[in-house]
């Protein structure tokens, strides 16, 4: 059985990658990292109290076959770029360096699509650079996830973010072809697809966009 790790529990994807990974068989133990203890208990579970500022000094409790990565933030949210930056590239990036120090072999990571480190654009840049550090870390596994809109209902109110899931519900059906990586996808199909992927090593490095992602949902016997 494998011990797996995740960074963004209490997020809109990793809230279920938490609930799914503590039903799944494959785990025996699964470790969250979160600045606030969530009110959750479950046999399986360990809690470790730690930020971006404090994680190396909790480096020790950091170990895990599987890391789950899916942080991030808003620009509403976080409006300065330097902790946007921080949050998007800086965080994911260290943890990264200190659970494959400990001994983890792979590592699923929640970009976003269009992700560039060359681009222009300082969202897509940030995924992009964050993608292309996590990936020079080695590990034996890394699975990158692309996703377009992340669709669902989250606990937030986010109106906006409402009417273009509404939009894509619509567009989902337009988005054929080399178009369909644009295609909106739900936070919990996405955590599914990173926990499948988790148990297919297959590449040293792999991409997935929606397509792929619906594909591993399939084959999920979660």
């Amino acid at each position: 059985m494998k011990k797996a790790i995740i960074f963004g529990a209490s997020g809109f994807i990793g809230g279920y990658l938490l609930s799914n990974l503590l039903q799944n068989d494959t785990y025996s133990e699964v470790t969250i990292v979160v600045r606030k203890p969530l009110n959750i208990q479950h046999p399986k579970l360990k809690m470790v109290l730690a930020d971006y500022h404090s994680l190396a000094q909790n480096a020790a409790y950091l170990v895990a076959d599987d890391v789950f990565i899916s942080l991030g933030t808003t620009k509403k949210k976080t409006p300065d770029q330097k902790e946007y930056y921080q949050i998007d590239h800086d965080y994911p990036v260290l943890a990264a360096q200190l659970t494959k120090a400990n001994g983890a072999s792979a590592v699923m990571l929640v970009s976003a699509v269009g992700a560039n480190a060359k681009s222009n654009i300082f969202y897509t840049k940030t995924k992009g650079e964050a993608e292309r550090d996590v990936i020079a870390v080695g590990f034996k596994h890394t699975h990158i996830f692309r996703p377009s809109m992340i669709m669902g209902n989250r606990a937030e109110s986010r109106p906006l973010e409402r009417v273009f899931i509404k939009i894509f519900s619509v567009a989902n059906l337009l988005l054929v072809g080399k178009l369909n990586k644009y295609k909106g996808i739900t936070a919990e199909n996405i955590a599914k697809a990173m926990i499948e992927a988790a148990q297919q090593p297959k590449e040293k490095v792999q991409f997935y966009h929606w397509e792929k992602m619906r594909d591993l949902c399939s084959s999920s016997q979660i």
